[in-house]
């Protein structure tokens, strides 16, 4: 949105000298009453309660939330593997990890739960303000939106319907509880019910993003609701089948909002599915929920993603590179395939020059190219690319939730209830160029799943976990092809071991250790095996 993060940097700034900054400890969940007059003084304003909006969205960009951090989890699945030697990368990886690591993942948890406790400020403060019902009704919605956002996350990466539990429900009731008062519900049902509660409260108070200004552009809006409210539904389904039906119903509610969702499709498959990633369609029909991102910061993935030193042009980082196994999994005349990953000798333009795919450092011999489209031009710099390249953030908003996605899980829903989901399913193929199946199954879902949304937060790894496949996918090794010559694309090459065999055990790895700072301040149980 306009301004957000001129508006974000001024905000923090203001509310350290209220207390509100620095009110909770680093995981959330040991918070200190609240109650000063400066903090009371503050929810005066239209302009305070903008403000306090805002800051819900600092961490979207963080580097350690939606450009790596929960991505860590995502690299340790089958379709990708870790770009550069990095032991902590390698050891979440490998699920070698306890949760004391210090990087990486270990701010993923208290991050969320601070965009909660920004949330509940807002849901607690601002309905008691002097400003317009159609404001509040905005703000609260947001508020409810991104409450249910952070929870969707950590919910599903910590926590399980046994013998774990859930994460923490905090909310603005009993926010202001003791510190390490906060327990963790028996079931991680318990936070999806929340989280599906706020988001029906979202969907009542947001408009459809149609109705949006451009200057308001990336605020949520009753899509992403009504699309999150699904995406719940297909998880929690996997403890109770009987949610499939809601995720049918909310899936159709998207399609159905007034807003016009809709594939990009414009018969032309391969220009369709390349403008899809890119900058082009920020604000299009399918992207419902994403990381606003510009030259001047945002998601940084899709910087994280390039060549190891962008071959001498632009700093890229070189992490998560793409399997031969994801490579192999599309099929020959899937426009898709060339669009999502750079095989050697295939052809680019980068920076203004015509290139042929090579890399002297991938150590699959592949690369993610669905970012890549902002890194064509010439000079792109500040224009379409940030200037610092130790932040590598583009003009394309990395998306987090596509329309693609929500006919997808519409279709797992039909196939999981023993209805016909070829409908949806063959929306997304048709878009690709590809013939239409029928009677599809469990099996194509899978296929469809993972090659429409690979190297996206979908999330694979977890697609796995809760499809039961993840012991049986982890015990293989993962493939990825060594040329010998890595300067040349036309060298050959030869399908080699790049990551051995994982010993996935899923009575504890179908949830990641909670970090151990958050233990030790909130004194909330660790997650059992890890």
């Amino acid at each position: 949105m306009k301004n957000r993060f001129k508006e974000l940097f001024i905000f923090t700034i203001a509310i350290a000298g209220l207390g509100l900054a620095n009110s909770c400890s680093e995981d959330f969940t040991e918070v200190s009453p609240l109650g000063s007059t400066s903090y009371a003084n503050f929810w005066k304003t239209e302009q305070d309660a903008q403000e306090a909006v805002n800051s819900m969205y600092a961490y979207m960009t963080d580097q350690e939330m939606f450009s790596r951090g929960f991505f860590w989890y995502i690299n340790a699945s089958d379709d990708m593997v870790t770009g550069r030697i990095k032991a902590a990368a390698d050891n979440i990886k490998d699920f070698n990890i306890t949760g004391g690591e210090g990087s990486y993942t270990s701010t993923c948890y208290p991050n969320s739960y601070k965009v909660i406790r920004r949330a509940n400020d807002v849901i607690l403060n601002v309905p008691n303000m002097e400003i317009s019902e159609t404001l509040k009704n905005q703000y609260l919605g947001e508020a409810y939106f991104m409450r249910a956002f952070s929870y969707f996350w950590v919910a599903h990466t910590y926590g399980d319907n046994g013998p774990n539990g859930g994460v923490p429900i905090v909310t603005e009731l009993n926010m202001n509880d003791d510190a390490g008062s906060y327990t963790r519900p028996a079931s991680v049902i318990e936070n999806y019910q929340q989280i599906e509660d706020d988001l029906k409260m979202a969907v009542d108070l947001l408009p459809v993003f149609t109705s949006y200004s451009a200057d308001n552009y990336g605020r949520p809006h009753r899509d992403a609701a009504l699309a999150y409210i699904a995406k719940t539904n297909l998880y929690w389904a996997q403890y109770d089948q009987s949610r499939y039906a809601e995720v049918v119903r909310y899936a159709d509610a998207v399609t159905n909002s007034g807003s016009g969702r809709a594939l990009i499709d414009t018969n032309n498959p391969e220009k369709d599915y390349r403008e899809l990633h890119s900058h082009l369609n920020n604000w299009g029909s399918e992207y419902i929920w994403s990381v606003d991102s510009g030259v001047d910061g945002g998601s940084i993935l899709t910087g994280v993603m390039l060549e190891n030193k962008g071959w001498g042009k632009y700093n890229g980082w070189g992490y998560y590179t793409p399997s031969e196994g994801l490579y192999n999994e599309f099929e020959d005349d899937d426009v898709r395939r060339g669009v999502t990953i750079l095989n050697f000798g295939d052809d680019f333009t980068f920076f203004g020059e015509e290139r042929r795919y090579q890399s002297e450092n991938s150590n699959s011999g592949f690369q993610f190219n669905k970012y890549m489209y902002e890194f064509q031009f010439e000079n792109p710099v500040g224009t379409y690319l940030n200037t610092n390249g130790d932040n590598p953030s583009t003009v394309y908003n990395v998306p987090l939730m596509r329309y693609a996605e929500v006919l997808l899980m519409k279709a797992e829903a039909l196939i999981a209830d023993g209805k016909n989901g070829d409908e949806p399913l063959n929306l997304v193929r048709e878009r690709a160029g590809l013939a239409p199946k029928s009677n599809v199954t469990m099996a194509d879902l899978k296929h469809e799943r993972r090659v429409e949304l690979a190297g996206e937060f979908a999330n694979r790894h977890f697609d796995l976990v809760r499809w039961g496949d993840a012991e049986e996918a982890y015990s293989k090794p993962i493939y990825g092809r060594i040329y010998s010559d890595r300067s040349n694309p036309d060298s050959p090459y030869t399908s080699e071991v790049i990551w051995p065999a994982r010993n996935f055990d899923p009575s504890y790895m179908q949830v990641w250790p909670i970090p151990a700072t958050v233990i030790q301040s909130s004194g909330i149980a660790p997650n059992q095996g890890w």
